[in-house]
């Protein structure tokens, strides 16, 4: 629900700065519905089922939200999810399109933790979330090509209320990017990504810790993250201390599908 309460704050911001069209969200089921642009990785439907069960005509309106705006359903779901979730799943035809593992790790009270040698973690500046969200951008661009619309949905969540945006640095050159969003007691550790050129050299490992840190200092007791199971992303956080709570699963239907 903290990711789910970050996304549904960046899709209010996008619909009051440019309408309906560009951004909106609905409570629906327990959670949200989230529209932050066609195909963007904010578009989909989170915390559903969490407080209780899904009746059809939650899930109707569920799918009338997305197949309005010709968008597919997308539900990242939580094992913990009343089992009458899964059920209009069956109903309804949808099929499994993507695994997660929500990982976590208390938080600890620490000193200063040395970072390797030649790195620098720097909280972005408020004239600098431009190059911040172009620099993250182009560390994800094998997975989502750089556009405006995704430049855009990051700019807002780099706006976002109890969000903060990190550089890291490599003998003085920009290398890599990550959000910390604090909300409550989770520290959530979000957008964490490195450009080509940097890779292997241990900028990852001081964006977390640097971010772990913080969240220390803000009185946070447990950090979140999400990977994919077996990527290199997850391979990194595991050897931070980080273990998987659950696995959740990301339900599909397409517009139009039967």
């Amino acid at each position: 629900m903290a990711e789910a309460e970050a996304a549904a704050a960046c899709a209010e911001r996008l619909k009051s700065a440019h309408g309906d069209e560009a951004g909106a969200v609905a409570s629906v089921g327990g959670g949200y519905a989230i529209y932050c642009g066609a195909n963007s990785p904010v578009t989909q439907a989170v915390g559903l089922g969490l407080s209780g069960a899904v009746s059809g005509e939650e899930f109707d309106r569920l799918e009338e939200f997305y197949f309005s705006r010709k968008e597919a359903v997308r539900v990242e779901t939580c094992p913990m999810a009343d089992g009458t979730l899964i059920e209009q799943y069956r109903e309804r035809g949808y099929h499994v399109s993507e695994f997660s593992n929500v990982m976590v790790r208390p938080v600890e009270k620490a000193g200063t933790v040395a970072l390797p040698a030649g790195i620098e973690i720097q909280k972005a500046a408020s004239g600098e979330i431009d190059l911040w969200t172009l620099t993250v951008a182009q560390g994800f661009a094998e997975h989502f090509p750089v556009t405006q619309e995704i430049l855009s949905v990051m700019r807002l969540f780099a706006d976002g209320k109890n969000t903060e945006c990190y550089f890291a640095r490599v003998d003085g050159k920009i290398a890599g990017g990550a959000t910390l969003a604090l909300r409550g007691r989770i520290a959530g550790l979000f957008g964490a990504s490195t450009l080509p050129q940097f890779r292997n050299r241990g900028v990852q490992t001081a964006l977390l810790e640097a971010r772990m840190q913080r969240a220390a200092e803000r009185d946070c007791e447990l950090a979140m993250s999400i990977a994919l199971p077996g990527s290199a992303s997850q391979r990194n956080i595991t050897r931070r201390g980080f273990r998987t709570l659950y696995t959740r699963v990301k339900f599909e239907r397409g517009v139009g599908s039967s």
